[in-house]
């Protein structure tokens, strides 16, 4: 059989492996010597070309690649085709990478290939030229057995190539077993080609060896490819099958059912798998305790199964079996091993509590608690300190008041009976319980309730203990009419003795009573009234005033007790309005909602009858009640009454008659909501008080604060008049008396900054100048405008220093000067002017009474301004808003309102220093 040479494909992916490692490792390269071959222009594939010395370059190389992949080289450095080859011209090269992948080094051998011409030298006489032909490189399968007694050197087969026909061939191995580890385990000879072993070989050590076998003339040339040869070691039983575990120890429940798994043992065996050297089966050799037999082992998995339901803790709580595995699948030729397996039986709850008796006598004296009474013991087979074991001890029947508790002792598991509420001799004399007992873990076996719990009877004796007194009930009650004169007795608080159930004996005193109002009687317990009993005083709750009692016997012993004294309701309160004041926003209401309240009982209390209880007929005229249900009026008023403040008796009675009046306060506001109104109390007109809005108080502030500084002005410009002549505002030219910063006023009305514009009426023989009319134009400057047809001019006294009166004179056609009174202090009168100069001397009008005779005309001219001639309210009369101050997101809503921000009020924050000079100013002499 022809050995099997690189074929095409094969050769190609060589190389392509060899590109791709040399690609990843950088190598530092290293040239050798030029290697020239002679050839034929024609090569066959798998063509033996020549050698070339890859020792003499590089000696631990470990990769050869060759840069042209229609040639391959040999470890040897035989160089072969990979496929037909035809040189095109006389030289071709490629050149021969050797690497070493551990030590990162690489180095090459150019290849020069030349056409072959001179006749290959014979080397024998019957050798021709060297000719590849048709051959047989026939290795044949090989083994041996593992661990062969020999004789040694053991001959394995013969390595042949037919090439030995015509040439000297000498054969050669290496690998593992030659020149690798273990080392010269085989050898060859080199002419016959026999292959031999030296020593025994163990299976589990190595399996088999893959070595080389090599064919090569005397002079070194390959006349075949390198052999691989496979010697594959035949296993040998000659291993021990092994348990995993020395010993095994699995538990399982006891009462499980037949088939439960307990566990799995597990084998192992080095000789070869998947033959009888490794077929395992496990059995079971014996269990102790022996009978009866409980377990069976799968002979394949080893898996311990049970097969008896009957397994019980309590009667054996570990069984312990010996367990063997062996090969040859269990025949009796076959190694086997043996084992201990330890199984432990798990504990369930199977074993009811019982207790040791089934009934126990104690005893306890009355009145006590938290003592403990009684212990009593229960048996369990379960494992000690589980939930199978640990007991829950309850009461089923007589502890019905909650007298009794039973707990577990954590260490004994004892129940320990407890008494947690008093016992009362006088009521029982001995007490019956029946206790049970149950695991904290459920039973496990199948029962009725009845049989799954064990019952004891408990009887407990009552002692009895001489007992004070006995405040029962605690808490006692008593009643007594409210108006019940000082001194009225009444029954009180009974305590008695438990025994005699008498209360003869007995002494009580009273331990608290907030308020005194009653006392207490030493014998009896019956209560005084000490004060006046009021249902309605604030300290009593409900109708109920309670005080504390203290009942003590002969010997000191003593109880507490609670006395309700229920005060008995009687009609003493009449109805009342809760809320005297009312505010009606006349703007849109018509009438307010009033509710009265009575502190007596419902019985004594509505329906209401509400009336207004006044002989006044104008108070009936303007006001009407109207009944909304049994608590509540609607009060309206009647013939649309003006703005202000009235006061309206209203008399409310409960159903029984009993009434109270009451007086209440009634504000028309001007507003929308109550909270809108800022009505202040002013004069009484006609019953009612004149309300004055914001705007109308601020316009007669402002109609004085224009006053004083016209007078201050005057003062100082009379102060310079001896030393430098009188100049005049640019803005005179448009009728006004004091410096405006209005670019244009307009020709018959200046605007002042609080949105006042005062107009002059006028003027006649009889008239007052100057009278203030109303109107409003936002940001104006506050001025007085003088009557058109006369010289409007502001001058002052150049003689002995009067002060002329502020008129228009229609004879003279000029305006007098407002001055101080520099010399003799008079003061001249406001008045009108007919031909010449009317003046009043001496100054007699001080300060006070020019106040007091400029106020209510003011007033009452700014009054009349909020009406026109049909008594409604005039378009631009003074609007009551509140002023906001700068920066307000809502301006002036009047009807004159277009200035901007700038002409506001803030002026009048300014203002206070020159009012308090000019007064002092005016007020002196």
């Amino acid at each position: 059989m022809a050995a099997a040479r690189p074929t095409g494909p094969r050769s190609a992916a060589f190389c392509r492996q060899l590109l791709l490692t040399l690609a990843i490792l950088t190598f530092a390269s290293d040239a050798c010597k030029n290697v020239t071959l002679h050839v034929p222009s024609k090569l066959d594939a798998e063509k033996f070309v020549g050698r070339v010395n890859l020792k003499e370059c590089f000696k631990s190389a470990n990769l050869i690649h060759s840069s042209d992949p229609d040639f391959q080289i040999l470890e040897d450095g035989s160089v072969y085709t990979t496929h037909a080859i035809l040189l095109s011209s006389e030289k071709r090269s490629f050149t021969i990478s050797l690497s070493n992948t551990e030590k990162q080094e690489e180095k090459k051998i150019f290849v020069l290939l030349e056409h072959q011409t001179k006749v290959l030298k014979k080397r024998h006489a019957k050798e021709k030229v060297l000719r590849r032909g048709k051959r047989r490189w026939a290795p044949i399968p090989c083994s041996m057995m593992e661990n062969s007694l020999g004789p040694f050197p053991l001959f394995l087969q013969q390595v042949q190539s037919d090439t030995a026909q015509n040439y000297t061939i000498y054969y050669s191995i290496k690998g593992p077993g030659v020149d690798q580890e273990p080392r010269n385990l085989f050898y060859v000879e080199r002419d016959t080609g026999n292959l031999y072993c030296t020593q025994a070989v163990d299976r589990e050590e190595y399996d088999s060896f893959q070595i080389v076998a090599l064919a090569t003339t005397p002079d070194g040339y390959f006349q075949e490819a390198p052999l691989p040869l496979l010697i594959k070691i035949e296993d040998d039983n000659d291993n021990d099958p092994i348990f995993t575990e020395a010993t095994y120890i699995f538990t399982v429940s006891e009462n499980c059912r037949v088939g439960s798994t307990v566990g799995q043992v597990c084998a192992t065996d080095r000789d070869e798998p998947d033959t009888l050297h490794t077929l395992l089966r496990y059995s079971i050799i014996e269990q102790l305790p022996a009978s009866p037999t409980l377990f069976s082992m799968h002979p394949r998995t080893g898996v311990i199964t049970t097969t008896s339901s009957q397994l019980d803790r309590e009667f054996i709580d570990k069984y312990q079996l010996k367990i063997k595995v062996q090969d040859m699948d269990g025949q009796a030729f076959g190694r086997q091993t043996t084992s201990t397996c330890i199984i432990n039986i798990g504990d369930v709850n199977d074993n009811l509590p019982t207790f040791t008796r089934t009934s126990y006598v104690t005893s306890v004296e009355e009145n006590t608690v938290d003592v403990e009474i009684l212990r009593v013991t229960v048996e369990d087979k379960d494992l000690v300190n589980t939930a199978n074991w640990r007991a829950n001890y309850t009461i089923l029947k007589g502890n019905e008041n909650g007298n009794f508790k039973i707990v577990t002792d954590p260490k004994t598991n004892e129940g320990v009976l407890c008494v947690v509420k008093p016992l009362n001799y006088e009521e029982r004399k001995q007490v019956i319980l029946q206790i049970g007992v149950v695991n904290e873990a459920p039973f496990s076996r199948e029962a009725s309730s009845k049989s799954a719990m064990s019952t004891a009877t408990v009887t407990v004796s009552v002692k009895n203990q001489d007992e004070g007194p006995e405040c029962s009930p605690s808490g006692q009650t008593v009643r007594i009419n409210e108006n019940a004169q000082v001194g009225t007795t009444v029954s009180g608080y009974k305590a008695f003795d438990p025994e005699t159930r008498s209360s003869s004996g007995i002494r009580y005193k009273k331990l608290n009573d907030p308020k005194g109002l009653v006392t207490v009687d030493e014998n009896t317990g019956s209560i005084k009234v000490f004060r006046s009993l009021d249902r309605e005083a604030e300290f009593i709750t409900n109708g109920i005033y309670n005080i504390t009692i203290v009942a003590s016997d002969g010997v000191g012993r003593s109880c507490t007790g609670t006395l309700g004294i229920i005060l008995e309701d009687v009609n003493d309160n009449g109805p009342s309005i809760p809320k005297p004041t009312v505010i009606i926003c006349k703007t849109v209401m018509l009438a307010a909602e009033i509710v009265a309240i009575d502190p007596d009982e419902p019985r004594h209390g509505p329906p209401f009858d509400f009336s207004l209880e006044t002989s006044d007929s104008q108070v009936r005229r303007m006001w009407r009640l109207t009944k909304i249900n049994d608590t509540a009026a609607r009060l309206s008023y009647q013939n649309d009454p003006p703005f202000g403040q009235y006061v309206v008796p209203v008399k409310v009675s409960d159903r029984l008659g009993q009434s109270k009046v009451t007086s209440l306060t009634v504000t028309l506001c001007d507003c929308v909501t109550e909270n809108d109104c800022t009505y202040r109390a002013g004069p009484r007109v006609g019953g009612a008080e004149v309300r004055l809005g914001t705007w109308a108080i601020l316009a007669i502030l402002l109609g004085i604060a224009l006053l004083f500084c016209i007078l201050f002005t005057l003062i100082c410009g009379a102060s310079r008049t001896a030393t430098q002549p009188k100049t005049f505002p640019d803005d005179l030219a448009q009728q006004n008396l004091i410096v405006s910063n209005t670019e244009a006023p307009g020709d018959d009305r200046v605007c002042s900054p609080n949105g006042f514009t005062t107009h002059t009426v006028g003027a006649s023989a009889q008239g007052i100048c100057g009278t203030v009319g109303s109107g409003v134009r936002p940001g104006g400057q506050e001025t007085i405008e003088m009557v058109k047809g006369g010289q409007q001019t502001l001058d002052t006294c150049q003689g002995a220093g009067h002060l002329h009166t502020l008129d228009t004179c229609q004879g003279a056609g000029h305006l007098h000067t407002l001055d101080t009174c520099q010399g003799a202090g008079h003061l001249h009168t406001l008045d009108s002017c007919r031909g010449g100069r009317v003046e009043t001397d001496n100054c007699r009008y001080n300060y006070s009474e020019w106040h007091s005779f400029t106020q209510p005309r003011l007033g009452e001219r700014v009054h009349l301004c909020n009406q026109d001639d049909s008594h409604k309210h005039a378009q631009d009369y003074v609007l009551t808003y509140n002023y906001e101050g700068r920066g307000s997101a809502a301006g002036s809503v009047g009807c004159c309102s277009e200035r901007q921000e700038e002409d506001g009020l803030e002026f009048l924050d300014n203002l206070e220093p020159k009012f308090r000079t000019l007064a002092e100013a005016c007020m002196k002499r």
